[in-house]
């Protein structure tokens, strides 16, 4: 695999990561301190990951046509122009459009590299090179929060220097060459993507869900958290902390856990991290009146859970013909955006309807039942299968 494009791709991703760990808890404390219902700011940050809905099931036929790179650089080019309109007017309606352009141009970029890595990564090593992509994504997530107390010296700022940088990493997208994806067959209808969709999940169904699940939480957990840390007496710069610190936390684990799956398969290590995680998560409800126990424990979860989508990522590859990654990839995108939905609005609700229940409980449950879909599941584990009969 070329290296120079490798890291290319990888730096685009963080940037990408950077904007994702910035916008949801920016723009739920900017809402909260203006008076929006719990529920609305939910509302609010679904609208990027309903654009990435949209955007799915006609992302395939530009990628086969014209290659991985354009697509990249029209989905990085969306997300720069959205992102530095946001101080062009403040309104939740334009701010929703915004966000909804962003998971369009955010899918695009993200499609893009993913498949470009997945299918050009030799398979002893594909654990570690999507571990590196999970790795730099978690580092620019994992920055972007620290972006929210600037919005005391002035709102625009966190937005601008946002813009600035994906421009600044758009920009290294121009010295790579293009590549296409294998061709199998050739995309001519819609009724043709449909039943490539239907194809592929009959391989990789079970690998969709920790997908959903990492959706779900780190949704909720940066779009719903902030309000929720807010309501229960953190200040705006304690939330920041926990939510780097989850992020942190799936940075230092990120890689060791892309090659222990190399090594002992992808299964066992996303069922031994997702229950972890899920008991992680429930002793967090237990000590979310300290900042410092509560780093700990959001911490120690991020080091366990931090690595669920790039492992779903490598693990729908180990199941999926190589001819159908680029529509498992997507799927991948989709199964993401379905938890994301799901996690800040019903989030959102269960702050604003819900007392005496710790906002953790409900991510551990999401967590626990993911665990026993993927733990229980009958489907073909070929790279598991492979690796019990050494």
């Amino acid at each position: 695999m070329n290296r120079f494009r490798f890291w290319v791709l990888v730096s685009i991703v963080a940037i990408s990561g950077f904007s994702q760990g910035m916008l949801l808890p920016l723009i739920s404390v900017i809402f909260e301190q203006d008076g929006v219902s719990a529920t609305l700011n939910g509302l609010n940050a679904t609208a990027l990951y309903i654009g990435i809905l949209i955007v799915s099931p006609f992302m395939e036929p530009p990628l086969r046509k014209f290659g991985y790179k354009p697509v990249i650089l029209i989905g990085g080019l969306i997300v720069i122009v959205s992102l530095a309109l946001f101080p062009l007017w403040k309104s939740f309606w334009f701010w929703f459009f915004l966000r909804l352009c962003i998971g369009i141009g955010d899918n695009a970029l993200h499609f893009g590299t993913q498949t470009w890595i997945t299918s050009t990564s030799p398979e002893e090593k594909r654990g570690r090179n999507i571990s590196i992509y999970g790795v730099f994504f978690g580092i620019g997530f994992a920055i972007g929060p620290l972006m929210t107390p600037l919005i005391a010296i002035n709102e625009a700022l966190p937005f601008i220097i946002s813009a600035g940088l994906c421009l600044v990493a758009w920009v290294f997208l121009f010295a790579l060459h293009n590549d296409f994806p294998e061709q199998a067959v050739e995309l001519t209808s819609f009724r043709d993507t449909a039943t490539r969709f239907k194809k592929t999940l009959r391989y990789c169904w079970v690998a969709l869900l920790p997908a959903l699940g990492y959706g779900f939480l780190e949704a909720s957990l940066n779009g719903s958290f902030p309000v929720y840390g807010l309501r229960i007496g953190l200040d705006v710069t304690s939330v920041s902390i926990l939510l780097v610190s989850f992020a942190i936390g799936g940075i230092v684990f990120q890689l060791p856990l892309g090659i222990m799956s190399d090594t002992y398969g992808r299964k066992r290590i996303l069922s031994f991290i997702l229950a972890s995680g899920s008991f992680t998560f429930l002793m967090a409800s237990f000590v979310e009146q300290s900042v410092v126990a509560l780093s700990i424990c959001l911490f120690i979860a991020g080091m366990l859970v931090g690595s669920t989508f790039s492992l779903g990522i490598s693990y729908m590859t180990d199941l999926t013909p190589k001819s159908l990654l680029p529509t498992g990839n997507i799927l991948c995108g989709i199964a993401f955006s379905l938890g994301s939905l799901l996690g800040p609005y019903l989030g959102g609700m269960f702050i604003q309807n819900v007392s005496g229940i710790s906002f953790f409980f409900i991510i551990s449950t999401m967590l626990f039942l993911v665990f026993v879909f993927v733990r229980f599941s009958k489907g073909s584990f070929r790279k598991d299968i492979k690796l019990e009969l050494k």
